[in-house]
């Protein structure tokens, strides 16, 4: 199979160079969607659900500016101090950003949060002004 070293080490820097590159763009891609998120629509409001397992409520913010909505959250590692890890399972800190542009300005006074179990829902009622009207047409 291989004529001599020099085969054998092309072999195993090409393996070696695919798996770093594989294992690098897995977590390019899942950290930019991170976490996943749903944005729904109905005639009153818009509501968005955002999948955010190990946060706390202290640990999440939410801001409207406009048309507007940021999810963003921090979590820290919990470790005890002058301790050495041996073994990680879980992810240390996790920062995180997301933007989404609603389709209608919302009232951001009336805005709703909720965090259960892992999943965080919030309910952006539209803002009065963006209520869609009905408009009569006159006869002439």
């Amino acid at each position: 199979m291989f004529a001599n070293w020099y085969d054998i080490n092309q072999y195993f820097a090409q393996q070696l160079a695919r798996q770093m590159n594989s294992y690098f763009e897995d977590q390019a891609s899942s950290i930019s969607t991170w976490p996943p998120c749903n944005l729904y629509e109905n005639a009153e409001s818009v509501i968005l659900t955002a999948e955010v397992p190990g946060f706390s409520q202290d640990e999440l913010n939410l801001s409207v500016v406009q048309d507007v909505l940021t999810l963003s959250g921090e979590r820290k590692p919990a470790r005890p101090e002058e301790s050495i890890v041996h073994r990680r399972e879980r992810q240390g800190a996790v920062k995180f950003s997301r933007s989404f542009t609603l389709p209608y300005r919302v009232d951001a006074g009336k805005v709703e949060a909720e965090l259960k179990n892992g999943i965080l829902t919030v309910m952006l009622p539209r803002h009065p002004e963006e209520q869609p009207r009905s408009i009569t047409i006159a006869k002439k």
